[in-house]
């Protein structure tokens, strides 16, 4: 399928391979989709400047680019940067179609349904979409979609007018006369309220005051003056601001344009340095809208599809979305004098320079689609590099940020062992951009695709951790040998599942959970030191992880929290440590009154072991991460060996080295440990670890959630 691409200040079309309906998704055939000049426009400028250009107007982004660092160090940084900006941005927020397709747990959709579909990222400008229930309404009867794939739009200038809450016989101020501004005048007007709209263009004015509009002035004509005397003296009940611009004058005239306890709702993207004198005398109300209304930003709400019960919540998004095709519908609100100009999808390079031509731009662009024919094409073929005879080919199952930065690079550094063989992503664009940047034969979005390719040998598993489990064991079962980046699963079923596979399989194919931190060279020269010890060891571990919100994936039901995903780790370390298997396990967790603190980020966990052994974990997000991420301390045989962060080790009690280097957490020792398994037999971790440790995290995660 054909799908828009911003890379490097361009907009670009590109083949890529056709999503699947997910889980509580529709899959949508686009008829047609509509470009946000404002917002795509500013995606498009951005994306075409310099690193340090961007990072002087995303300093958020700076702030994760250092945390990265500081967890996955530098080179897997840059290359998860670089993989993103070569795969570019999929762009596009509001789309109406036909429903070709729905998942699991659907309710309310079937297919042949005409709807309209919202959000960045998901409403893509693409010949198909997967979109979340949540942000998906049907069209009504007579609406036709070049009109209906707006709904985006509306529903933000819905947004903004519930928030300034107008009544009968108001006055309101629109200012900015763009598409938003536009919509804004007529949803007022059928609300029975006086509008003025403010513009500098004569044309958008005209378009207002055919639209609905009492008055429509240019903000340089002392509009603050005409306000008050359009309103008797007194100024406008509210001033709903839908212009775009980094000058903070804009808030102040919409101050200054309001009556003593009037009302500013900011719809637009404007500076926002405030002068107290504006509000304060009058006592102005400053409110924000957020997009397209309550549930935006919220996972539960748009990717998992719970609503919020319409007698707490009466406007959602979803129902934003609806009252705003109703008012289409109905005639309310009509596009023509907006002159939408319509591209098809294959042009919309020539729709955006369109809308860059500030002396001729159109209001409202469109992109169009053919009627689709046939199935949808879920694989595109790419010219491959050839493998090496003798390397294995590796099939990626879920393209993520972790494997395109750490593992993908370290496996194409030792073409004597692997070839990339083929990548699959939900993300079609995702996946093609990491086959093609890698050498792949082929980038899919299908799971089957890979599993049932007779030239992969290896699958690697990076997919979010719920999906572990159940891919693991499927590619187990098509016999593929397996790299799954930790943890193994989330549940005992699952875990009981590949039990059960290799219980029937003993000669099965080679598993390999991505515990990498056994491998680092640190770690090795400690297992050196303790080779021969007479005495069991005591060992002490403390894990500074950092605070992440409770929004965050890794906290919710894809992640399975911190333990599960990440203590994992200290748990495999301990066994390769001992040497043997735990026999006993205590946990116990932080206990907050407040609801910030989870109690899987804050526990300590205790285990025991066959030999004797007793290995703790501190595992917190209280401290900072100014402070270092990790520290182990090990005991035995008259030596204190200890490790901070992965950088240095020290011993004492014996007169030998430690190591010093820079921070190596062993994933690429890691893939030459599988490279060399795979030739071998031999099993870089045996699978009774594996198991056990999955099987302890599970355990401790019910002991710390009890």
């Amino acid at each position: 399928m054909k799908q828009v691409l911003i890379r490097s200040g361009q907009a670009v079309v590109e083949d890529v391979p056709a999503p699947l309906a997910g889980p509580g998704e529709v899959l949508v055939c686009a008829a047609y989709s509509c470009i946000s000049a404002g917002t795509e426009g500013a995606g498009v400028a951005l994306s075409g400047m310099p690193l340090y250009r961007r990072a002087m107007k995303q300093p958020q982004h700076v702030k994760r680019v250092l945390e990265m660092v500081r967890d996955q160090g530098l080179a897997a940084t840059i290359n998860r940067v670089k993989g993103q900006l070569d795969a570019g941005t999929p762009t596009g927020y509001s789309a109406a179609g036909t429903v070709i397709a729905v998942g699991e747990r659907v309710d309310g959709f079937a297919v042949g349904d005409r709807v309209a579909c919202a959000g960045a990222g998901i409403a893509n400008h693409a010949e198909i979409i997967a979109v979340p229930v949540n942000l998906a309404t049907r069209i009504p009867h007579g609406l036709e979609s070049d009109e209906a794939c707006t709904v985006t739009l509306g529903a933000i200038a819905l947004q903004g007018i519930r928030r300034a809450n107008p009544t009968l016989g108001e006055s309101v101020v629109v200012l900015g006369l763009g598409v938003l501004g536009l919509l804004s005048v007529q949803m007022l007007k059928a609300n029975g309220v006086r509008v003025i709209g403010i513009d500098p263009d004569p044309k958008r004015r005209s378009i207002a005051l055919a639209t609905g509009a009492t008055a429509a002035l240019d903000p340089v004509d002392d509009a603050v003056g005409t306000v008050a005397r359009l309103t008797d003296g007194f100024g406008a009940d509210a001033v709903i601001i839908c212009a775009a611009s980094s000058s903070d004058a804009i808030v102040a005239q919409a101050a200054q344009c309001c009556r003593r306890k009037g009302r500013v709702v900011l719809v637009g993207d404007v500076g926002l340095s405030l002068d107290r004198a504006d509000f304060y005398a009058k006592e102005v109300d400053f409110l924000i809208s957020c997009s397209y209304g309550p549930g935006r930003y919220d996972p539960v709400f748009e990717r998992g599809g719970a609503d919020y019960p319409l007698a707490y919540v009466r406007w959602t998004e979803t129902r934003n979305m609806e009252a705003y095709l109703a008012l289409l519908a109905e005639g309310s609100v009509t596009l023509a004098p907006l002159s939408p100009e319509v591209f098809p999808i294959g042009q919309a390079p020539a729709a955006y320079a369109r809308l860059k031509d500030a002396a001729d731009r159109p209001l409202l662009a469109l992109l169009s689609y053919p009627e689709p024919d046939g199935r949808p094409s879920r694989r595109i073929a790419l010219a491959a590099k050839p493998g090496l005879s003798g390397s294995i080919g590796v099939g990626i199952l879920g393209a993520g940020s972790f494997l395109q930065a750490v593992h993908i690079p370290n496996m194409l550094a030792m073409p004597e062992r692997f070839h990339l063989r083929g990548v699959m992503s939900r993300t079609g664009a995702t996946a093609k951009a990491v086959a093609t940047r890698a050498g792949a034969a082929y980038a899919t979005s299908e799971v089957d695709e890979v599993l049932n390719d007779d030239a992969i040998g290896l699958v690697m598993i990076g997919t979010r951790h719920d999906l572990h489990g159940d891919l693991t064991l499927r590619a187990l079962r098509a016999g593929k040998a397996v790299l799954v980046e930790k943890p193994l699963c989330l549940t005992d079923a699952e875990l009981a599942a590949i039990e059960d596979f290799y219980a029937a399989h003993p000669d099965g194919p080679m598993l390999l959970t991505g515990f990498n931190r056994r491998f680092s060279p640190a770690i090795r020269r400690i297992a050196e030191l303790l080779r021969g010890r007479s005495t069991p060891l005591m060992a002490s571990y403390r894990m500074n992880a950092g605070f992440l919100p409770a929004d965050h994936w890794t906290q919710g039901p894809e992640g399975g929290g911190r333990n599960l995903g990440e203590a994992c780790h200290v748990y495999d370390l301990f066994c390769a440590l001992t040497g043997s298997l735990p026999v006993d396990i205590q946990a116990r967790s932080m206990r907050a009154p407040s609801k910030q603190w989870r109690a899987d980020d804050n526990f300590s966990a205790s285990l025991a072991f066959a030999d004797g052994s007793v290995c703790t974990l501190l595992y917190t997000a209280l401290g900072t991460k100014e402070h270092p991420k990790e520290r182990l301390e090990v005991f035995a045989d008259g030596m204190v060996l200890a490790l901070d962060d992965y950088r240095s080790l020290t011993v004492a009690g014996r007169r030998t080295k430690g190591w010093q280097g820079g921070q190596d957490k062993g994933h690429k020792a890691l893939m030459v440990a599988l490279g060399d398994g795979l030739r071998t037999g031999i099993w870089p971790i045996a699978l009774d670890q594996q198991i056990a440790i999955a099987r302890a995290a599970l355990r401790i995660q019910r002991l710390i959630s009890a």
